[in-house]
This record gives C-alpha cells, sequence and structure tokens, in this order.
C-alpha cells in the first residue's frame, strides 16, 4: 500500500472539493443544501488572502477524504483558534487513519499559527465521528449551543442596502 499523502487544496481541485463535498452532503443527508459551485470554490481556495483552507488527504494519487477549515479568534484566549468546517473520509476508506492524519496536520497548522484551540461541530446522531474525536482527546461543549442566521435571516435583519449603522459614541 502506497504511504498517505495530506496536501494543500488548490484552486485547480475545485471540481475534486465540489465532489467530496457532495459526498459529505449525501452522508449527512443535507444533498439538497450543496449549491457550492466549482467556480466559487477556486476562487476561494485561490485568492490571495485566503479565508477558508483546505488539506486532501490521498493515496497513488486518489482522493480519499478532506478537511476544510478556517481561523477564527477567541476573545477569552485572545489567540486565533482553528475551526474546522468539515471533515470527510470516503466510506470505503474510513478505519484506516485518514481522519486522524487529517486531523493531525491540522493541529500541526494550528500549532505553527499559536492557536489557542481547534473547534468544530458534530451532528447529533453521528455516533461514530464523536467515538472518534473522543478518541483524540476532544470533548463535547455540552453547554454550548449553534446558532445560526442564514442568508435570509441576515437581509432581514438589515444585510440589504436600505441598512443604516448607527453608532453609540
Amino acid at each position: 500500500m502506497s504511504a498517505l499523502r495530506i496536501r494543500p487544496a488548490l484552486a485547480t481541485d475545485a471540481p475534486l472539493m465540489l465532489s467530496l463535498i457532495r459526498g459529505l452532503a449525501a452522508y449527512e443527508k443535507l444533498a439538497h443544501e450543496v449549491i457550492a459551485t466549482e467556480s466559487q470554490l477556486a476562487a476561494e481556495l485561490g485568492a490571495a488572502q485566503p479565508v477558508v483552507h483546505a488539506l486532501i488527504a490521498e493515496r497513488a494519487g486518489r482522493a480519499l477524504g478532506f478537511a476544510l477549515y478556517f481561523f477564527s479568534f477567541s476573545t477569552f484566549l485572545a489567540r486565533q483558534g482553528l475551526y474546522l468546517e468539515d471533515l470527510y473520509v470516503l466510506p470505503e476508506a474510513r478505519g484506516g487513519g485518514i481522519g486522524r492524519a487529517l486531523l493531525v496536520e491540522l493541529a500541526r497548522h494550528a500549532a505553527q499559527r499559536g492557536c489557542g484551540r481547534m473547534e468544530w461541530s458534530v451532528l447529533d446522531w453521528n455516533s461514530d465521528a464523536q467515538r472518534f474525536y473522543r478518541s483524540l482527546g476532544a470533548r463535547p461543549m455540552d453547554d454550548w449551543t449553534v446558532w445560526r442566521l442564514d442568508r435570509a435571516g441576515i437581509e432581514s435583519l438589515g444585510y440589504d442596502a436600505g441598512f443604516t449603522a448607527r453608532r453609540t459614541t
């Protein structure tokens, strides 16, 4: 068996990334929510100062998984954090250390940047992922609930052109 290679995703990997994202979405029963396009991914991954980063795990030139992440900031720690948006390994490649290898590489990136923590979300029903993350020493943040505004919510809250910010001084 050839060695596992973890490499940064490039703009030219956009078609591959979209295929992997669709695989993740299908696994999570959220395929209907994928509206990303190859051109959007290419633009984000190829930006001069990218907001998003991704790693691709491959063996013998075949992509087996990916991790998509960005850097956040903790006000309490006054340090950057690494937020893992998505981690996905092809079903037929699971159990072979690929997820662990991706997380080890992410931890290396986080340590190099002086990050105070790494965080991610896990679906409540994904007990396999929860067991895996616990085996690495991660712990759930049970006192926290993720909240979200979607695009329509952002616009209704005032994102549209008619919004005027008021300053209080």
